[in-house]
Order: C-alpha cells, then sequence, then structure tokens
C-alpha cells in the first residue's frame, strides 16, 4: 500500500515542512534542560498550539514532539520507561490537528539522535539503537504517525539504526543529516555519500536530505550537492532562518521572512521537493516561505554565486566533496532540534 506522504508527493510539485520546534516551545514557556517530550503528556494544548500554527502559516508536513524521544534521551528525565506513551501522545495530538485541516497533511514522527556513541568508539551497539529506534516508531505509529521523520543525524551508523527501526516498526521513513562541519557532517559524512548510501539501502527512505546545519546558504550547497548524483529520490531542504546570535539571554536567529521566501525557492530551483525550516524558522517564515513558492516561478538551478549573493556567504569554502573537509570522528553530547 502507498504511504501518504509518497501519495502527496505524485500530486504536488513541492511541499512545504514546518519550522522550529525547540524554539517555538521556548517561546511558550519550555525552560532550557527539560524534556519537550513531557509536553505531549503535561501541556497537551501548547504541542496542539504548535501543530496548528504550522498548519495554519501553510504546512503540508509536520514533525512530531518527539525529537528526544528514544529510551537513550528520555533516561536523562527518568523517563526511559515512557517511551511508547510519550511518542504515541505525540503523534495523537498531530493526528487531531491533521484530521481536522481542510487539506491533506503530513503527520511525521521526528525521531533525532541517541545522544550516544556508538561502537567502536563508544559502548551503543548497533543492535541496541534498531532497538531504540523500533520502540520509538512503534509509539509514533501507535499514534497515527504517517511516516517516521530521522533528523539531525551525523553518523552513518545510526541513520541505518534508526531506518531500521522505523521500518520493523510498520513505517516508512525520511531521514536528514545536519551538514555543520565545512560542508560535512560531524562524523565527516559528504552530501554525495548520503545520496549515494540512501540508494544502496535494504529499505530506502521516501526522501531523504539535510537539517540544522549553519545556515541556508550552507545548506543550499549541500542540496547541489545531492542533486549533482543524478538520483531521482525526493530530497529534504530543512534550513535554519538565518545565523544564531545572543541577543539579551536569548538566542536569537537573524533570518528574516523574506530571505526564507528567497531560499524556499532557491531550494526548490537546487532540487529539493520537501522545504522547511529548521531553528529560528516561525510561522512568519512559513507563510512568506509559502507564498513564494506558491507565486514564483521556478527558475534554473542556482550557483553558488547566486546563493552567496542572495542569502550570504558560505561558513567553509569547502562543502566536504573535495576531500578537503575534516576527517570523520565521533561526537557526543546532548542537542535540540529547532
Amino acid at each position: 500500500m502507498t504511504d501518504a506522504l509518497t501519495k502527496l508527493l505524485e500530486t504536488r510539485d513541492w511541499l512545504l515542512a514546518d519550522g522550529a520546534t525547540g524554539t517555538t516551545l521556548f517561546n511558550m514557556g519550555l525552560s532550557s534542560g527539560d524534556a519537550p517530550e513531557l509536553w505531549n503528556v503535561d501541556k497537551p494544548e501548547n504541542i496542539e498550539k504548535l501543530y496548528q500554527g504550522a498548519v495554519d502559516a501553510g504546512s503540508d508536513i509536520f514533525l512530531t514532539n518527539s525529537f528526544g524521544g528514544t529510551a537513550a534521551r528520555l533516561k536523562l528525565h527518568n523517563a526511559e520507561d515512557r517511551v511508547f506513551e510519550l511518542n504515541k501522545a505525540a503523534a495523537e495530538i498531530g493526528r487531531k490537528v491533521a484530521d481536522a485541516a481542510d487539506r491533506p497533511i503530513i503527520v511525521a514522527g521526528s525521531m533525532g539522535p541517541t545522544g550516544e556513541i556508538m561502537e567502536p568508539m563508544g559502548s551503543l551497539t548497533y543492535e541496541n539503537a534498531v532497538a531504540m529506534f523500533k520502540e520509538q516508531a512503534e509509539g509514533l505509529k501507535a499514534g497515527g504517525a504517517d511516516v517516521a521523520w530521522i533528523e539531525t543525524i551525523s553518523a552513518p551508523e545510526e541513520y541505518k539504526a534508526a531506518a531500521e527501526g522505523a521500518s520493523a516498526a510498520g513505517l516508512p521513513w525520511v531521514g536528514t543529516m545536519s551538514f555543520d562541519t565545512a560542508g560535512r557532517t560531524m562524523m565527516g559524512v559528504t552530501s554525495a555519500e548520503l545520496a549515494n548510501m540512501v540508494e544502496k539501502m535494504d529499505t530506502p527512505p521516501v526522501a531523504y536530505g539535510a537539517n540544522c546545519g549553519t545556515g541556508s546558504s550552507d545548506l543550499l550547497r549541500t542540496v547541489l550537492g545531492f542533486a549533482a548524483q543524478g538520483h531521482e529520490r525526493t530530497i529534504i531542504a530543512k534550513g535554519n532562518a538565518g545565523i544564531p546570535r545572543y541577543v539579551d539571554g536569548h538566542i536569537h536567529y537573524d533570518g528574516t521572512p523574506e530571505l526564507m521566501a528567497d531560499y524556499a525557492c532557491m531550494a526548490r530551483d537546487a532540487g529539493a521537493k520537501i522545504i522547511g525550516g529548521c531553528c529560528g524558522t516561525m510561522p512568519e517564515h512559513l507563510r512568506a516561505m509559502r507564498e513564494a513558492l506558491e507565486t514564483r516561478p521556478r527558475g534554473p538551478r542556482p550557483t553558488l554565486e547566486q546563493i552567496v549573493e542572495k542569502l550570504g556567504g558560505f561558513s567553509s569554502a569547502s562543502d566536504g566533496t573535495d576531500d578537503k573537509g575534516p576527517a570523520k570522528r565521533e561526537r557526543s553530547g546532548r542537542r535540540r532540534r529547532g
């Protein structure tokens, strides 16, 4: 049976994804260090407002509040025994919002990195990683998620484990990595390597791409790297709203709605079909992106010079595909999306 996302992709030239989860929830009063996933049960009205904001702004896809929904992440908040409950609640709220909309809306079950280091550098085995992601995906599926949305991954092994876990739970999946280190992920993966890797997977994704990173210019350069491989698979672009600045004790992203509108159309012209925002991207950005995608004609694939002219300079001279990026290495630490 064809999944809901694939069916929608067959009817549209592009789909608008959502924006920032973390930024929005912090604006609602979430404290730094708290687990947003607990709000799925403790403050469901806020999560419904989060989802509804994306739909009202024009998103065709929104991600559930479950980025840190694995047992490894929830253990930091003594909630590792609530994986199924919290993920199911995240998707149930999303299903309610999507089903009430006047157009097809995809509920994407967000699955972020475990935060643990995999073997041989760390203690997390591939089998245990698959089991953790499967447990999370089962909760998301039970709550009504249409697709597992694996995101902000750096290591290819963890990407594959998340995909296997989602597939084992019976969910179709998409997967994005974060290319934030001179055009590579922090584990050294390039855009070309990801594009070619997904084509060889036993259960390939409905779509793949990049999210977060270091700004919209860098993300578009990565999208061009995907497109250059010549595969037909749908590409995702989900970039931050500009560059983070520390202002009055808070992180503020300097990307305007006008900049994100330019980014959205350039992402489409670069080859992406699912386009959204990540950190700092608010409903006003999404509305501008939707209007631009609907009203501006499709153009030729942008050059690197045109990207710089419209969106600003790159954070590094290399996109990683010329073997000038950093060597592969392990990373650790907790990282929040959006």
